[in-house]
């Protein structure tokens, strides 16, 4: 109980100190500890519920979310986490792994190359903000992701939203995916809801004190830390998946 409890107060403040789901921290966390990926994938999924709510209250509150275009993205995210608990049981293990690893080194080589922030918003049709979601949704709760790592670069990068907007709308994105990627991986396996629950109770108590951090550390810093999490991920992965000592 405790270790869960740790683990989750850890991966809150780190999910809402860098403005992640939390999956990406999660996920090869509760593998360091011995869990089956597939197990590590769905308690994964229920933490996401809770840090990517309250989350994206916190950002509602300090006036970071524009909510009627994360919607549209939300919507199209949440029908294709539907296929995610099908798309995973199709999978062995070690594909998973591999998966995952492929999305934390695409995590970890964006980091390097600075998003350009332009001026003005480009407005876009709802069906592409739909049809951004939809992939993306299915890929990332594949893996127990939320997928704002990636929603982030392509809100700011290819729609102009502003880097600040762009990161609230990816956690509120987490929202629709996690609960339907919980909904899929359910009823297609079992999920440990009772480790997920207690790692995302206790997570929130990180998300707050990680979403007050962000506005006061250095960026420089912030993103230091960040690739050197990641540096980590994809480490141990490949540790993991190719037996490297």
């Amino acid at each position: 109980m405790f270790e869960l409890v740790l683990l989750g107060t850890i991966v809150g403040l780190l999910s809402g100190f860098f403005g992640i789901g939390g999956g990406t921290i999660l996920v090869p966390l509760l593998l360091m500890l011995g869990y089956e990926t597939k197990v590590a994938i769905g308690i994964s999924v229920v933490q996401m519920v809770f840090s990517s709510i309250y989350g994206s209250y916190l950002n509602n509150k300090k006036g970071t979310l524009d909510v009627p275009m994360v919607i549209v993205i939300g919507v199209g995210g949440f029908i294709g986490a539907l296929l995610s608990g099908v798309i995973a049981d199709g999978f062995s293990d070690t594909t998973l792994e591999m998966i995952f690893l492929s999305f934390a080194t695409f995590a970890l080589f964006r980091l390097f190359f600075k998003t350009k922030e332009h001026r003005d918003q480009r407005k876009v049709s709802k069906v592409v903000l739909f049809g951004i979601g939809v992939p993306l949704g299915a890929l990332s709760m594949t893996i127990g992701v939320g997928g704002s790592i990636i929603l982030v670069p392509i809100l700011v990068g290819f729609l102009h939203v502003p880097l600040k907007k762009a990161i609230s709308a990816g956690l509120f994105f987490v929202v629709f995916s996690s609960l339907s990627g919980l909904i899929s991986h359910t009823l297609s396996s079992s999920v440990d809801f009772r480790s997920g629950i207690i790692i995302g109770s206790a997570s929130l108590i990180g998300v707050y004190i990680g979403i007050m951090l962000k506005d006061t550390v250095n960026e420089k810093l912030q993103r230091n830390l960040l690739v050197t999490f990641y540096l980590s991920v994809v480490l141990y992965l490949i540790q993991r998946i190719f037996n490297i000592i």
